[in-house]
């Protein structure tokens, strides 16, 4: 039986995430993310510690997967998992128009979520224009007049790339917010894929054409180091509160 609060409950967790948060405080004084990193080393194995530098180096600011009205948790979910295993530091959610059904799905994220920066728009058009005055090209995933296969966008330039609802696809505001619209051409006989399967295929396409390359600044690198590290050692702010105790002591 289908469950409303529970489907609109598990979405919301879904997008509950917490984007560049500040540093923890300690004694009054908030910590820098090199004094994050130092205190907390220990509590990681050399193997975790690696794992992180890797996947911090391998990060990007210049693709970001955007997602509009999707309403199946099971799809946003895969959407997040591509998103974050190819690399992908953002990820922006559009809500879609009027009141929303949400449906539930035994899949999950696998935790992807705890490793993005996830923010959330009311409207097509602000989430274009936030992109736009950044100089950020704006391309929807949709077939629409003018619409080139995905090969042909540019990705060298620094692209939002839109993924529509499980229904409808990309809304009209946000075809005619976006700067290009592209489709992902298929030989076979079914004429598209499943929403989570499309975000896969061209964010896998989108890296590739970047040859799969971070890049942060190094102070970007940094803070996202001391935001992995508070996220994977259990009770991490209370060490951090210990330790700043000792040091005043």
């Amino acid at each position: 039986m289908h469950d409303p609060a529970a489907a609109r409950a598990e979405m919301e967790t879904l997008l509950a995430g917490e984007g560049w948060e500040a540093m923890p405080e300690v004694g009054g004084r908030r910590l820098a993310p090199a004094e994050v990193i130092q205190q907390l080393r220990a509590h990681l194995t050399a193997r975790r510690r690696g794992r992180i530098a890797e996947v911090v180096a391998g990060r990007t600011k210049r693709l970001v997967p955007v997602v509009e009205g999707l309403v199946n948790t099971g799809n946003v979910s895969a959407v997040m998992r591509s998103a974050e295993a190819l690399g992908c530091q953002a990820l922006h959610v559009v809500r879609g128009e009027g009141e929303q059904r949400f449906k539930r799905s035994k899949r999950t994220s696998q935790g992807a979520q705890k490793w993005l920066d996830l923010v959330r728009w009311d409207g097509a058009e602000a989430c274009a224009a936030y992109f736009r005055e950044r100089g950020v090209q704006v391309v929807a995933t949709a077939l629409a007049p003018g619409a080139v296969p995905l090969s042909e966008i540019d990705f060298s330039r620094p692209t939002a790339l839109v993924f529509g609802n499980e229904e409808g696809g990309v809304s009209r505001a946000m075809r005619e917010a976006a700067d290009a619209a592209c489709v992902i051409p298929l030989p076979g006989f079914t004429e598209s894929f499943n929403v989570s399967v499309a975000a896969a295929v061209a964010l896998y396409r989108a890296r590739w054409a970047q040859g799969f390359a971070g890049d942060l600044s190094e102070a970007e690198r940094e803070r996202l180091t001391a935001r992995f590290y508070l996220r994977s050692v259990t009770g991490a702010e209370q060490i951090l509160q210990r330790k700043g105790a000792g040091d005043a002591s």
